[in-house]
């Protein structure tokens, strides 16, 4: 492949992936929020399954990547302990849109950085450079002047949206432990591949316990909205600071001068914090 036609599929691959990630943002909000559909764990089965379907097919149809094997028993429970962390932090991050919009959602995911360097040192006791933990401040200090500044502001949403995050964090660092040996190291795909089914059997009792009533309101719903179900299935998941624009212009919720403030300094943060992590290695 040429260097043009490798930047151009480049490009498209960014491409597909803001617009499905912001895509699947939005289309949550819109069931979690706007149609009531009060089932976050269910919501995340089906966002489960989808990924174990696409992966399959992207490895073993299109071979994207090569297919990799799982070695041994516990090889597979730490994968499986990772499913269950992931489970965490997607159905937390589901339940939060229902109470918060997606700006704030996404103002306080950004916060990542701060999590994983935390744990980080308390699970490995690896220490960055000070100047990078300090470029770590205006990421809490936006979240907390975005918080005050939220006119929508929900406790509820706001711990489960802080837990997801923190869930995200910790599976990230966990990853790096768990599948340190260059004998079980997974790619991406890889381990979604098989993570994705592990979550699917985790929730799905979760889901007939809690949401009982699941199957009639999701039939309901899918057909008097088929296209937005559609939707669903195709798109994947992820944030961005794009979808807090499209989500504000879309939702029309209410915003103030602090809480973009707010929001604004916890990017920059965030942004400071991957350069000097860069630079401070």
């Amino acid at each position: 492949m040429s260097s043009t036609k490798q930047s151009l599929f480049i490009t498209f691959l960014i491409i597909l992936w803001y617009t499905s990630n912001i895509g699947v943002l939005l289309l949550n909000k819109l069931l979690l929020s706007t149609y009531s559909f009060r089932f976050p764990i269910f919501l995340t089965i089906c966002h489960m399954s989808a990924c174990s379907l696409l992966s399959y097919i992207s490895i073993v149809f299109f071979n994207f990547v090569p297919f990799q094997k799982i070695k041994s028993k516990s090889q597979l429970l730490r994968i499986a302990t990772l499913s269950v962390v992931f489970c965490a932090s997607v159905v937390g991050g589901n339940v939060s849109l229902r109470y918060l919009p997606v700006s704030f959602n996404q103002a306080v995911g950004a916060t990542t950085p701060f999590f994983t360097a935390v744990f980080a040192y308390a699970m490995t006791l690896k220490r960055e450079a000070w100047v990078t933990y300090g470029a770590l401040v205006p990421v809490v200090a936006g979240v907390v002047i975005a918080s005050g500044g939220e006119p929508s502001f929900h406790l509820f949403g706001f711990i489960m949206c802080i837990s997801a995050t923190a869930a995200r964090a910790f599976k990230s660092v966990l990853q790096g432990i768990l599948l340190s040996s260059e004998g079980e190291k997974l790619n991406s795909m890889n381990l979604l591949l098989y993570m994705s089914p592990i979550a699917v059997l985790v929730l799905l009792p979760a889901a007939l316990v809690m949401e009982p009533d699941v199957l009639d309101v999701t039939l309901t719903l899918g057909s008097e909205h088929r296209f937005m179900w559609l939707l669903l299935v195709v798109l994947g998941n992820a944030k961005g600071a794009v979808a807090v624009v499209i989500s504000i212009l879309l939702f029309r919720n209410p915003v103030t001068v602090v809480g973009i403030a707010g929001y604004s300094m916890t990017v920059m943060g965030v942004v400071a914090y991957g350069e000097t992590k860069r630079r401070y290695k």
